[in-house]
């Protein structure tokens, strides 16, 4: 399994996969790189070195397609196992909490304790609205039933 160095944005999940969370701002800084990643943004990111999925999601609301998160976040827990998985969006913290609360789930954790989990586990500030949180629970249930 490929592993991150522990450090800050890095999440283990209940199944010992690791994925980071980060803010696109934030790549300015030096970072490890991922070898892909899933980018949770209004506008399409520019070409950058690793291959990554894009996903219409813009800020403070619930993205454009569900299907779409799923199927890529899906794809991040399949390479996890293998690879360095990042997960971001503009500042890192509502829609990248809200995916991460979501591979909480497919991971093993509760559905009504994947919100709280990560934001013990990535940040406080993580998942920042009340209509996310509702997403979240009602992405669970889709993939429980």
């Amino acid at each position: 399994m490929a592993q991150w160095e522990p450090g800050r944005g890095i999440v283990e999940f209940p199944d010992g996969r690791q994925i980071r969370g980060r803010g696109l701002r934030s790549l300015r800084r030096p970072a490890p790189a991922a070898d892909f990643g899933v980018y949770l943004t209004g506008r399409r990111p520019p070409a950058g070195a690793i291959e990554h999925r894009w996903v219409r999601w813009r800020d403070f609301r619930l993205p454009d397609s569900t299907d779409e998160v799923v199927a890529a976040l899906h794809e991040a827990r399949e390479r996890s196992a293998t690879q360095r998985v990042e997960i971001a969006c503009g500042a890192g913290f509502g829609r990248t909490g809200a995916a991460l609360s979501v591979l909480a789930v497919m991971s093993g954790i509760p559905a009504e304790d994947a919100v709280a989990w990560v934001r013990e586990q990535y940040h406080r500030r993580a998942v920042e609205t009340s209509a996310q949180e509702r997403w979240v629970l009602e992405v669970a249930a889709s993939l429980r039933g």
